[in-house]
Order: C-alpha cells, then sequence, then structure tokens
C-alpha cells in the first residue's frame, strides 16, 4: 500500500453513512469514501446490492488512532494485521491483536484505539446491503460477540489489498462491482478461517505453545521439543501450527525472539553479542542476519533509528 494518500475527492455529492475516524495520514494509509453515485449505483445493481463496501481504508502503525461511536448505520469490518488495540463492543472487552478481526453490526456503540506502545496496523471497511445480517451471521459473529480471535492469513492479507485496489480506478463502475464482490469473497474466508481454526483448536491448544516460546526464548529449540508440549508428531504439530497461524513453527519462534530482540536493542544498553546469546544465538554474525531477514535492517542500524 505504498504511496496511497486519502482519497476524497471535491464536488461529489456523499451519503449519510457512520463516519471514519479523522486519524492522520501518512503517505502510505489510505481512506477512501465511495461517492453516492457509486453508492446508488451499487445499491441498484443485481450482482452487489446484497452486500458493497461504503468506505474502506489501510492504516499502517496507527499510533493515536481511536474511535468512539455512540450508533452507526453500517457494518464495520476491521483486521488486524500487526500489532495491538483495545476494543469495547457488545459483551467484548479486551485487547485485539495480531490475526484478530472485529465486525462491528449496526447500532452497536463501540470504542477502539490503537495500543500506545506497539500501535496496530490495520484494514477496514465499511459495507452495508440486503445481506449484510446474512453474511454476518455467516462468519459466525453476533453483537455480544464481535471478534474473531487470531484468524492470521496470508490469504485474507492479500483479499484486502485487493479489495483496496478500487483507490486507482477513477470511479469506474465495474471496478467496484469487483470490489463488492472481493468483499462477499472475504466474508465467506472469514467463516472457512473461523471454522478451520475450530478444527484444530479441539486438540491443539496454541496459548500453550505460545507460552512455552516466549518462556525459552534463550533456547534454540528444536521441531521435536515444542510437538512435544502438545504431545503430537513433530509433522503432525507443524501442520496444525501453520493451519493456525499462518506460520512454521521454528519461522513464528525466529520472529518472537527478533520481536524480543528489538525491545532489548531499544531498552537496554546491551551489545548485539549480547543480545544474540541472550536469545540463543551462537554467532551473533548469524543473529545480525537473522534479524535483518525480518526486519529489513540490522541490529545497528535499528537501534540508531529508535533512539533518534
Amino acid at each position: 500500500m505504498d504511496d496511497i494518500a486519502e482519497v476524497v475527492p471535491a464536488g461529489l455529492e456523499w451519503i449519510p453513512m457512520s463516519e471514519p475516524s479523522s486519524w492522520p495520514l501518512p503517505s502510505s494509509g489510505l481512506r477512501y469514501l465511495a461517492p453516492k453515485f457509486i453508492l446508488d449505483h451499487l445499491s441498484e445493481n443485481l450482482l452487489t446490492r446484497e452486500c458493497y463496501p461504503t468506505a474502506l481504508g489501510y492504516y499502517p502503525s496507527a499510533k493515536g488512532h481511536s474511535m468512539r461511536r455512540a450508533s452507526h448505520d453500517d457494518y464495520l469490518l476491521l483486521y488486524c494485521d500487526s500489532g495491538a488495540g483495545h476494543l469495547s463492543a457488545g459483551a467484548f472487552d479486551g485487547g485485539i491483536g495480531r490475526g484478530d478481526v472485529l465486525i462491528l453490526p449496526p447500532g452497536l456503540a463501540h470504542q477502539y484505539s490503537a495500543d500506545g506502545d506497539a500501535p496496530w496496523t490495520i484494514y477496514w471497511c465499511h459495507f452495508r446491503g440486503a445481506l449484510a445480517d446474512v453474511f454476518f451471521q455467516h462468519v459466525g459473529l453476533n453483537s455480544e460477540t464481535p471478534v474473531l480471535k487470531g484468524i492470521a492469513d496470508p490469504a485474507l492479507q492479500s483479499s484486502f489489498k485487493s479489495l483496496l485496489s478500487i483507490a486507482r480506478t477513477g470511479y469506474g463502475k465495474t471496478a467496484f462491482v469487483h470490489a463488492a464482490n472481493q468483499l462477499r469473497q472475504i466474508l465467506t474466508l472469514l467463516a472457512r478461517l473461523r471454522k478451520r481454526r475450530e478444527r484444530v483448536q479441539k486438540n491443539f491448544d496454541y496459548e500453550v505453545v505460545h507460552t512455552y516460546m516466549l518462556d525459552n526464548i534463550d533456547l534454540p529449540l528444536t521441531l521435536e521439543t515444542l510437538a512435544s508440549v502438545c504431545n503430537l508428531s513433530k509433522y503432525h504439530f507443524a501442520r496444525k501450527y501453520k493451519e493456525l497461524t499462518g506460520y512454521a513453527p521454528l519461522q513464528h519462534f525466529t520472529h518472537l525472539k527478533v520481536e524480543h530482540a528489538c525491545f532489548l536493542l531499544d531498552s537496554s544498553e546491551l551489545s548485539i553479542g549480547e543480545i544474540s546469546f541472550q536469545l540463543g544465538f551462537e554467532d551473533p554474525l548469524y543473529f545480525s542476519r537473522t534479524f535483518k531477514k525480518v526486519t529489513g535492517l540490522s541490529p545497528t542500524t535499528y537501534r540508531q533509528s529508535a533512539h533518534r
């Protein structure tokens, strides 16, 4: 989503809807509201009137982002791609993290905000239509529990990026027809991912494995060791873990190590060599290569940029 700015053209008539937040957009962000003539077309077209987007956006590392609505008149779909935030809506009052999805139905009072220390990166879409309620129910949500936890999947992120591509089409009606059906695909994909997650979780406790990884972040854990935590073969464990998270177990463990390394680089005066040993890397050069592969920066460059 590089170099996409806010799209709010002058001289076009807008239809009343739930107002998106006014969070200041960086150059890599997007906030896009469809004009009235497009919404009229979508609400009347047989291919789109059942479910169509009214506004959408992408907020990267959205520090300071927050929204509070006593009521609203459409659905809001929000996907947390990374970072964290907090939501209060219905019976839900808690944290939102990577891979979490929320869908807020019309009329539901809600309040949400990005985490102050690790602000979320989110894709979002307001939508409505004759079958919007049916799609909401198909996903498996309701007004009391409007959140799906841990639905991280590469296909989901790719689908959101495809949906946002309408911001480059100059209000072409066929592009919006495609976007409306891309939205339907996202909603049906969410239902499938929820079912898959429930199936995997019946005999696989991700939180136990995740906690074990964090407790042993200083060790070079093997696939066999992680699989033994769940009493599974390493092949069965690796398959279930990737089904649930979208990552191979050791790849995810490496990401957790790098995440902790970032914390140490930010908050301590430890040398890069000392940090590498604390995280179970015997070779500081290998640690540096791994860190750069994950973050795009060397540990030294990261520390310099973090302390500016």
